[in-house]
């Protein structure tokens, strides 16, 4: 009976005990996976094993054991009518049951006050759950790797735990002792029934105490959440070590596999490649980034380097240094590094050279980006920063917003800020992280009244309030602060609001000083102390996870159906293109170029293939046409005015040493310059029929030109063009009667061409003749007429005299004038020479064609050198001279140009596309048209639909 009883109370106190300290909600730890929880707590059960409850006390959850003990005075017993009777046994019961009403009500209000307790530190503890990722993967996979069920057979059962329990029969047996203890008048009994009255003095003292307990329990939740704080902190390090290990083991190829692409690295590229796409960000991208937008010199870059931790951009006492937009994507790495998009260089950025060498970088970038006459440019720098412990992201830095414009700034400079934060931050998906300086009046601040225009429902808005110490230690009031922070004192309406301290104003301050400075202010700070803050609002650790988790929300709620847009757009362009062109493939202006460039190449290959011939006969025909008006005019007629052979010799000889030294081979260079330019172009702008693509012409033609343009003759090729050309005029002998009548056959030709010009020169003169008149009904001028009648007075004077000299003397021009104006004809003497001067021409070429078909039986006669003979004809031999000058020349120049010049321009049309190819502007300007845009856009967004799709399965894989 007494066995069964005494179970039955332990049995009741044992269900009295667990309800005490079975308190609702669950702990922090008790947030974490099932096996993590295993393993950091061995009381939890697990999934995989059940371990019999262990009964802790409900002091671990309580600060009441805090409280000190009071004692309490001991009241008088009246004993009742049955205290003569000896019932032990009977009292011994009922003084137990009265323990047990006193334990259940002290267990019923401790666990009253533990749950209220325990509640409101959960309610300011921050949430573990979201610190899933910290501990290392390989922790979720021990069950996979340890045998939970091997374990709990090894482990003992509840049946070998309930024979650790006491001997409920031995403690009856005690108990009996005490009989003496309970007896009638006993000192126990008394104390029994001052427990009330103690109660009731224990409550008086607790209602006194309750403003110092609420102290405490502030300063004990205050060293709470630094404890927790820490405690992250150290699996934060754990967690980055590791890691950066396991991407250290991947860089060294232990694994000898390939590493996938992060997934904020696609993200990324599919940015950029948006970025190139349309670089006025077209409001049709609709992808996510986080912007920082604030005031200039409010923080924005300090809050973006504690973020990356690393001080990367360049700094300036209240000067605007961020003067066009940055995108920072940032990911894990095992090496702390950065590097821009459009180059391979890392930087290094545990080293201070290498950060002072990033900075100025990013400056330099920043400079070339302004245009000429400008503050700031919209054109965006990409870097990415690459480091263990990392938040995964991309964030955007764009310049300071300026309530004035001060003295060197363009007068724009403030339109255009606004401009492009507004265009960053009206794409619907941007995520805005507004900074406010907090050492400020809050009413001074523009960015506020920007951000809440944008965002007015603050659903992708983050506040965060900078220079928080600097705030505590100036403002008055530290309500103010709590204002500012729970956005009371802005229209602006934000998703969460956070303070920060971005270190002491020392720009030579490292990332670590800088948060070890945070840390120590937050926790001296009144603000957290006084709960105006609340631990998870404060330090840029927890404002980055904040950021990045909001970042990658919005991605996983906006990515799919930005690919759904390109996929439609897709379809429309290649609609578009199969209706236009639908014979033709998509060549985009790059491939289009590699397809220019191949054909350019084929034509400057075509110019070795010219035979030797038809370089040989352009040449020396372009060259007689340079060169044959000099030989007329300034040789061959002055030579011809002598009286006898030597001394026209000897004035021929003269005048082509003189012409060889100082103006034939620059001649002949420029002839064959030009003669290949000709031919060049021949080749370039030839039509090929069907197969001809008018899109290439404007490229094909800026290639000619810059090539042209750069290409420069061999400077010696003048020095020994002139040494062969002086010794082929050197040369008299005419060798066989073939070559003898070729110089005659040249000559007759350049002489009647002469002629035929001096004919009409003469006709423009003096008018039509009498024929045209009649026939055409045309008639002379004043001025014809004056000149038909001088023509014919100075041929009545050539009839006279057929060996006249070819200049009139003073005295003829007057008889002429005299005779002219005897017939009423009044004329000038300058316009009776310049008449004369065609008259006498025409007649010398007249003369010396019939003297030429004199010679033609001549070879005979030069044989013998003109001995015993009146038939001389040196100027045969001297346009033989000329014409083996010119054949010798043209064959130099020849073997010059295919050997040599040919290749030095095919290099130069190498070199001129390799720096078009180099030239985005110089293509997009040279390869036009509907066609070349449409294949441009197709490429894009097809390469955009493919990257969103890989980052969308590289998502869904991760979750």
């Amino acid at each position: 009976m007494w066995r069964a009883r005494a179970a039955a109370v332990c049995v009741v106190c044992q269900s009295l005990a667990n309800s005490s300290y079975g308190v609702k909600g669950k702990s922090p730890l008790q947030k974490l996976h099932l096996v993590s929880r295993s393993i950091h707590h061995p009381h939890y059960t697990s999934s995989k094993f059940q371990r019999p409850p262990l009964r802790t006390s409900i002091q671990q959850f309580s600060s009441l054991n805090r409280l000190p003990l009071r004692k309490t005075k001991l009241l008088s017993v009246k004993y009742g009518y049955l205290s003569h009777r000896n019932f032990w046994v009977a009292r011994l019961a009922s003084r137990l049951l009265k323990l047990r009403y006193l334990v259940l009500g002290s267990a019923v209000g401790g666990g009253y006050t533990a749950k209220k307790t325990y509640d409101q530190w959960k309610e300011m503890l921050p949430d573990l759950n979201d610190y899933k990722w910290i501990v290392p993967d390989f922790i979720w996979e021990l069950d996979e790797h340890i045998d939970f069920e091997k374990l709990s057979k090894v482990l003992p059962d509840a049946e070998d735990l309930a024979k650790l329990l006491p001997d409920f029969d031995k403690i009856g047996e005690s108990l009996s002792s005490l009989k003496g203890f309970f007896s009638p008048g006993s000192q126990g009994e008394t104390a029994f029934r001052a427990t009330d009255q103690g109660y009731e003095n224990d409550k008086q003292y607790k209602k006194v105490s309750d403003k110092e307990k609420i102290d405490q329990l502030q300063e004990e939740l205050l060293h709470t959440q630094l404890k927790y704080q820490r405690i992250l902190e150290r699996l934060e390090k754990e967690n980055k070590e590791l890691r950066k290990l396991v991407l250290q083991k991947d860089d060294k190829g232990i694994h000898q596999r390939k590493l996938k692409k992060s997934l904020i690295d696609m993200y990324s590229e599919v940015l950029d490649i948006l970025s190139d796409y349309d670089a006025s960000y077209n409001t049709q991208d609709h992808l996510p980034r986080v912007v920082v937008v604030g005031d200039q010199s409010a923080g924005k870059t300090s809050v973006l380097e504690m973020i990356a931790q690393a001080r990367i951009f360049p700094r300036g006492s209240g000067e605007m240094m961020t003067r066009s937009p940055v995108k920072v994507t940032l990911s894990e790495g095992p090496h702390h590094v950065a590097l821009f998009k459009d180059s391979s260089r890392e930087f290094d950025l545990t080293k201070e050279e290498d950060l002072a060498a990033l900075r100025n970088e990013i400056e330099i970038r920043m400079r070339k980006s302004v245009k000429e006459g400008c503050t700031v440019s919209a054109e965006t720098i990409s870097l990415n920063v690459k480091g263990p412990g990392l938040q995964r992201m991309v964030l955007v830095d764009l310049p300071g917003v300026i309530s004035t414009v001060t003295s060197g700034m363009a007068p724009d400079t403030k339109d255009t800020i606004f401009s492009i934060s507004k265009a960053y931050m009206q794409n619907p998906n941007a995520i805005i992280l507004c900074i406010q300086d907090g050492s400020v009046d809050a009413e001074r601040s523009i960015v506020t009244d920007l951000v809440s225009q944008m965002d007015p429902h603050g659903k992708r808005t983050i506040f965060v309030l900078t220079k928080v110490d600097l705030a505590e230690k100036n403002v008055a009031s530290p309500n103010r602060i709590q204002q500012i922070i729970e956005g009371k004192l802005f229209p602006m309406k934000a998703l969460g609001y956070f303070a920060v301290v971005t270190g002491k104003g020392n720009s030579s301050e490292s990332i670590e000083s800088i948060k070890d400075y945070e840390e120590e202010f937050f926790q001296n700070s009144k603000l957290l102390k006084t709960c105006m803050l609340k631990a998870h609002q404060v330090t840029t650790r927890n404002l980055s996870l904040a950021v990045s988790d909001c970042f990658w929300k919005m991605v996983r709620e906006s990515v799919e159906q930005q690919a759904d847009a390109f996929k439609a757009t897709r379809f429309n362009l290649e609609t578009e293109w199969k209706n236009n062109y639908p014979r033709l493939r998509e060549l985009d202006r790059n491939e289009l170029f590699e397809k220019a460039k191949n054909e350019i190449l084929d034509e400057v290959i075509s110019l070795s293939q010219v035979t030797p011939k038809h370089w040989e006969e352009i040449l020396q025909k372009t060259l007689w046409e340079r060169v044959s008006t000099h030989v007329i005019e300034n040789i061959y007629l002055p030579a011809a005015q002598t009286t006898n052979s030597g001394t026209f010799n000897t004035t021929v000889d003269i005048k082509l040493k003189q012409w060889t030294d100082k103006q034939l081979p620059n001649k002949a260079v420029e002839v064959a310059w030009e003669t290949l330019q000709e031919e060049f172009s021949h080749f370039m702008t030839e039509k090929k029929g069907k197969e001809h693509d008018d899109i290439f012409d404007k490229l094909k033609q800026a290639v000619k030109e810059e090539s042209i343009k750069r290409h420069k003759w061999n400077e010696r090729a003048e020095d020994s063009l002139r040494v062969i050309q002086h010794n082929a005029l050197e040369d008299r002998s005419i060798s066989d009667k073939q070559q003898w009548d070729a110089a005659i056959h040249f000559m007759e030709d350049t002489l009647q061409s002469r002629l035929k010009d001096t004919e009409s020169v003469i006709e423009d003169m003096v008018g039509p003749d009498w024929k045209k008149r009649w026939l055409y009904w045309v008639g002379r001028t004043k001025e014809q007429n004056i000149r038909n009648e001088t023509k014919n007075e100075l041929e009545k004077m050539i009839k006279c005299n057929e060996d006249h000299a070819a200049y009139l003397a003073n005295d003829e021009v007057t008889t002429v004038r005299k005779n002219l104006e005897a017939k009423g004809v009044a004329v000038d003497p300058c316009l009776i020479k310049d008449t004369w001067h065609q008259v006498y021409r025409r007649h010398f070429l007249k003369t010396a064609l019939s003297h030429c078909n004199l010679c033609r039986r001549g070879f005979y006669y030069y044989q013998r050198h003109f001995v015993d003979s009146e038939l001389e004809c040196n100027d045969v031999v001297l346009f033989w001279r000329i014409q083996r000058m010119l054949a010798i020349t043209a064959n130099t120049l020849r073997q010059q140009l295919t050997n040599t010049e040919v290749r030095r321009l095919e290099k130069n049309v190498k070199e001129v596309l390799e720096d078009f190819a180099e030239d985005s502007d110089k293509k997009v300007k040279l390869l036009t048209g509907k066609r070349v845009q449409l294949a441009e856009d197709l490429k894009k967004v097809r390469e955009i639909q493919e990257k969103l799709e890989a980052f969308i399965e590289a998502l869904h894989q991760e979750k």
